[in-house]
């Protein structure tokens, strides 16, 4: 039996494959493990069900056999770790490309959201304004350290690994913000990441479900 990963029903992000789910999907394509989904509402991501496989109401999961998984960072290791193509066989390497996975998730996406959610949590703040050059410089920050450590290589470590398949999806959630245009090289690594075979069929396979959900929506 393949495994089953849980997906937004009707994804927020407009098909754009900004969902945490595109993570997974794209290191099950690059591993070359086949798949079932399993569509979730937002109202069935807050029922007893779904609160069983992920204890905070999100998605993704991830269940193969008597395991179930959560968060997409946990998921992809687990992948990585048991299927060819996502982590070098040289152990160093390998620690290696894990901790560029930590800091995909841990220094450089957190700031990136907190900008990306700014509007929606606390833009009626009269100080709203004010504080977003704030939080576009954390980003400029990280990106500039991030620009300089990956120079002009291709990957951030020899070759594609599990840490720029996260890096990449990370610093896709920029996109309209205008930070990451400063940094031609990351806009290139990027490409290079949106170009692999695997994340375009992961990328078209999220945003079947997008569009199927929203010729669903328009005949209601």
């Amino acid at each position: 039996m393949p495994p089953t990963i849980t997906v937004f029903e009707r994804s927020p992000d407009g098909g754009q494959g900004l969902a945490r789910d595109m993570r997974v999907r794209w290191a099950l394509e690059e591993v070359g493990q086949p798949y079932d989904v399993r569509l979730v509402s937002f109202d069935q991501m807050k029922q007893p069900a779904h609160l069983a496989l992920h204890p905070f109401g999100q998605i993704p999961t991830f269940e193969a056999g008597d395991l179930v998984l959560f968060e997409s960072g946990a998921i992809v290791l687990h992948l990585a770790e048991r299927h060819e193509g996502l982590l070098p066989k040289d152990a160093n390497a390998r620690a290696r490309a894990i901790a560029w996975m930590f800091a995909a998730l841990n220094t450089v996406e957190p700031s990136i959201v907190e900008l990306e959610q700014a509007p929606y949590v606390e833009g009626d703040q009269p100080w709203h304004e004010q504080r977003l050059p704030l939080l576009e410089g954390r980003i400029r920050a990280r990106l500039g350290q991030l620009s300089n450590r990956l120079g002009d290589a291709d990957w951030l470590d020899g070759l594609f690994s599990a840490g720029d398949l996260m890096m990449v999806m990370v610093l896709r959630r920029t996109d309209g913000m205008g930070v990451l245009e400063d940094f031609p090289n990351l806009v290139a690594y990027v490409a290079r990441g949106e170009a692999r075979p695997a994340y375009r069929r992961a990328f078209a396979a999220q945003r079947a479900v997008f569009t199927a959900g929203a010729a669903a929506g328009g005949h209601a």
